[in-house]
């Protein structure tokens, strides 16, 4: 049973910027984006779970340069009283 508590997170999926799919081109699923100070090519590995039980409820993937708050509200489950979520999701409320 799903609680009304949730957190979330995301995590780089990093590849060499020279991967290729079967066809010979780059997968558009594949993108730059900056972590710090420096920039990553690949994709983002994202996390919805239950906030006390830490049962995985929603998992996702996406480019790497899909900004967290964009990406939000697919890794709830809509019955949230509170979500937890690093600085990545900061002004999520105005969205």
């Amino acid at each position: 049973m799903l609680k009304p508590v949730s957190a979330v997170d995301a995590t780089l999926i990093a590849a060499p910027n020279s991967t290729k799919n079967g066809s010979g081109t780059r997968d558009s699923k594949m993108q730059s984006t900056p972590k710090g100070r420096n920039r990553y090519f690949g994709m983002k590995s994202r996390v919805g779970a239950d906030a006390k039980s830490g049962l995985v409820h929603t998992v996702i993937g996406t480019a790497a340069n899909v900004h967290d708050i964009d990406a939000a509200n697919a890794l709830l489950h809509g019955e949230e009283t509170d979500v937890y979520a690093d600085a990545g999701y900061q002004g999520i409320e105005k969205a």
